[in-house]
């Protein structure tokens, strides 16, 4: 999907001393009426992610005003679309606000094949 409507979504990623950064910022997103879901903070790897994390999914038309967000959290986050291509979407699609992470792209979906798309905006880990 392309155009204003194209799904997005942020990793929101944390450590213990992040934490109350981290759930301020959930917060915020919450109460945003573009913002599509807000999942639960994970307490510990998840997926491809090696540490705490939660997500935020959006569309695409909102990325101008959520990636201020972030960075103004100080938090460090992966922002990608959402596509058939989950090992892309992570990797040469996906935008780092903050130190990158080496997530494990075992567990994507292959090419195609992607669960990401059709659980946007309803489900997390």
């Amino acid at each position: 999907m392309t155009g204003p409507d194209a799904p997005y979504h942020a990793h929101i990623y944390f450590t213990a001393s992040e934490r109350p950064a981290a759930e301020a910022l959930r917060d915020a997103f919450s109460r945003r009426a573009d913002i599509v879901f807000v999942g639960a903070m994970t307490e510990g790897p998840a997926g491809p992610h090696p540490i705490p994390q939660y997500e935020v999914h959006f569309r695409v038309r909102s990325l101008p005003d959520i990636v201020p967000l972030i960075e103004a959290a100080g938090l460090r986050a992966l922002v990608h679309p959402l596509t058939l291509d989950d090992l892309a979407d992570h990797t040469s699609l996906g935008q780092w606000h903050g130190e990158p992470l080496d997530l494990d792209l075992t567990v994507l979906d292959p090419p195609g094949i992607n669960r990401g798309l059709a659980r946007f905006g309803r489900s997390d880990f």
